[in-house]
């Protein structure tokens, strides 16, 4: 078995949240471009270079990497692409993970390198948008220390005191009685709680480019054949999927595999290792899924009501009403501003509080 060495470095600007390995970055480009040379271009290297590091690495791991067909350009063995997927997907499984572990190592160095730098802790559902956010902070001197967990445990962290702000999303319109309801209304506390406005995005099916098994709708996601990487008890897009599936008069299927994020789920499907999965239209795009756009969801910052008056609280809320934010947020497929920076009330905002005038 080979074993994993990690390391990292410390640089001024962004970087993505990826452990990288120099073999991956090869067989990616060769993947994609059909061959050595150009492969060497998308690298940036030289031709013998490239050649001589896969030779290199055929020999460390016992295992031919590439077909060497004289006259025709060289393509990945199947060793070699089932190799290359592997890493994708354990790089999508960890994100998370590899994200909380950045988040406390710059958290550590803010303190050490800038006193002036404000902290907040922040515990949020998985999202593609709230790392571009701490990127954004990090340059206005603001750090958020930011951590991934369902939105259920986020709420609690909050509750708990264990961060400053949490991250949950729930569907546009969700009724009292709803899977959403049930699950958030215990956890929030109108007079307690302040919601802030952060972004509405899509959630819908991810499936292989082209879209092969015609999955096309939630009866056909819980076709009894497919297999689906879903998410687990607790998070958000659970509670959003079985709310939808129970409003389709549909049960809840189980899942093949059970993913960390929606960046995993995705690289499921990608893989060959799931035939669809239930999340986010800028996770299926960037893995280069067919996606069938099913749900418009909100995703709110929440905090205590007590904690709004902090300066760094009151630093974020500036930025994220900033066009600098906005422009950020336009990047990502399926996302758009949702009351940015704003304020908002639980009664106002929330469907199962808001009750029909007497008449």
């Amino acid at each position: 078995m080979h074993r994993i060495d990690l390391s990292y470095t410390l640089r001024r600007e962004r970087v993505d949240a990826a452990v990288h390995h120099p073999l991956f970055a090869l067989l990616d480009a060769l993947h994609r471009s059909g061959s050595i040379s150009a492969a060497a271009k998308l690298q940036e290297l030289s031709y013998r270079h490239v050649w001589g590091e896969l030779k290199r690495w055929e020999g460390e791991l016992g295992r031919e990497l590439v077909i060497w067909a004289k006259g025709q350009p060289a393509t990945l063995t199947p060793f070699g692409e089932k190799l290359l997927w592997a890493e994708r997907r354990a790089q999508a499984r960890l994100a998370p993970q590899i994200e909380a572990l950045r988040s406390e190592l710059e958290s550590a160095f803010a303190d050490a390198f800038d006193d002036r730098i404000d902290v907040l802790s922040v515990c949020a559902s998985h999202d593609q948008a709230l790392p571009l956010l701490r990127d954004l902070a990090r340059r206005e001197q603001l750090h958020l220390d930011l951590g991934f967990a369902g939105s259920l445990d986020a709420l609690a962290a909050l509750n708990e005191g264990r961060c400053q702000l949490a991250g949950f999303h729930v569907r546009e319109g969700a009724a009292r009685g709803s899977a959403s309801a049930r699950a958030y209304r215990p956890r929030l506390k109108p007079g307690l709680h302040k919601l802030i406005g952060f972004a509405q995005r899509t959630q819908g099916l991810m499936t292989a480019p082209g879209n092969p098994l015609a999955i096309d709708g939630l009866r056909d996601f819980v076709r009894p054949a497919l297999r689906r990487a879903g998410r687990a008890p607790g998070t958000g897009t659970r509670v959003l999927l079985d709310e939808l599936l129970a409003q389709a008069g549909l049960e809840t299927p189980a899942d093949t595999l059970t993913e960390p994020s929606h960046g995993a789920a995705a690289q499921a499907v990608a893989s060959g290792a799931a035939d669809v999965a239930f999340g986010l239209q800028a996770a299926a795009q960037a893995a280069g899924l067919h996606f069938v756009p099913i749900a418009q969801e909100r995703y709110y910052l929440v905090t205590l009501k007590s904690l709004l008056v902090e300066p760094a609280l009151q630093r974020l809320i500036a930025l994220l009403g900033s066009s600098a934010w906005a422009a950020e947020l336009a990047t990502l497929p399926g996302y758009a501003p949702s009351q940015p920076g704003t304020v908002l009330s639980l009664t106002k905002v929330l469907p199962w509080w808001q009750y029909a005038p007497k008449g």
